[in-house]
């Protein structure tokens, strides 16, 4: 097994065992979830881009266990919140402490100062406590009483929410949203995969044991940082880059929305594309990397109208219909 502790310089100038650790994830994540093969690529995306990501899926299809179990091959420190109500700010920023024996203000950390910050139900607390996330996000920072605390790095927020549950909830505004660099939903398992997940309880699999579970570090920080350098030198043509452009610039004139994507989120598809070229192994990208990512990097970032969403279309048919007609540089 690879030493997560390796030193960075051992991978320096051998990109391909950085690549083969981050691919040794799926074997290690396959342990605890069942399938959920797109969902393990999409994080590793957004470690390797330094992005963020939105789960969505019902409750009991393993959002939580599949962030758990990327924490404990990568050897990340993770920490969880469960979003709720009467959540604070301070409770995932943290606070200015009174310490009674130097008679000082000391700060306490708060959950957010980790490797991996799992976002439980995110939606289910009110704006003020969900847009304390947005300096983390963006600035990799906390700023309390004036003062600002760098975050950890790696650093990435994986939050989830429940699609079909709505009461109570606060959606995220659409300023939020785009801070996340892939919105990747989470499916009910097909009929074997759920019979292979009865099995394995019945077997005794304690989903709260992952070590019992077989679940290893694979990777570390060194290995993550190697593989981050590497996707900076895959190379992206011009063509490639207009191709996205003119992707994004679709959105923007579609008749079914009244969001279409920012320049953000051309940049982000960019990025996305090009980590997901470098994983499969080329250094270089190519259109089919543009259209594998567009849907989880694009979706959370229009807007349909109301009229469009009563004739039940959806972003994903919008995003569809667009890489469809949109001309493919050779």
């Amino acid at each position: 097994m690879m030493d997560p502790t390796t030193d960075n310089a051992g991978y320096a100038g051998d990109p391909d065992t950085a690549r083969a650790s981050l691919e040794a994830l799926r074997a290690e994540i396959a342990k605890a979830v069942v399938g959920q093969d797109p969902a393990v690529t999409g994080l590793v995306v957004a470690l390797l881009c330094r992005g963020h990501v939105l789960l969505e899926g019902v409750p009991g299809v393993a959002k939580t266990l599949l962030v758990r179990a990327l924490a404990s091959a990568l050897e990340l420190d993770t920490k969880r919140v469960q979003f709720t109500p009467d959540l604070m700010p301070s409770d995932v920023t943290g606070s200015l402490v009174y310490d009674t024996r130097s008679a000082e203000f000391s700060f306490q950390p708060g959950p957010v100062f980790t490797n991996l910050l799992l976002a439980d139900e995110i939606n289910r607390t009110p704006p003020k406590t969900q847009s304390s996330l947005l300096e983390a996000m963006e600035e990799r920072q906390v700023t309390v009483d004036g003062t600002p605390r760098l975050l950890p790095d790696p650093f990435l927020v994986a939050a989830t929410q429940n699609p079909v549950e709505y009461e109570g909830t606060y959606p995220l505004p659409e300023a939020q949203l785009d801070r996340f660099l892939l919105k990747l939903t989470i499916p009910l398992p097909s009929r074997q995969d759920e019979i292979d997940v009865l099995t394995r309880h019945a077997e005794g699999f304690n989903p709260r044991d992952l070590r019992a579970a077989g679940v290893r570090p694979v990777a570390g920080p060194a290995a993550l940082e190697a593989a981050r350098a590497a996707v900076a030198k895959t190379t992206i043509s011009p063509e490639i880059t207009a191709y996205v452009v003119d992707i994004c610039r679709a959105t923007r004139e579609s008749p079914s929305l009244t969001l279409g994507v920012s320049p953000r989120g051309s940049t982000a598809l960019l990025a996305t594309s090009r980590a997901w070229a470098w994983l499969t192994g080329r250094d270089y990208v190519i259109p089919d990397d543009v259209k594998a990512l567009a849907l989880p990097t694009l979706r959370h970032r229009v807007q349909l109208r109301p009229e469009a969403e009563m004739e039940g279309v959806t972003a994903d048919s919008v995003i569809n219909a667009i890489l469809a007609h949109v001309p493919v540089p050779r």
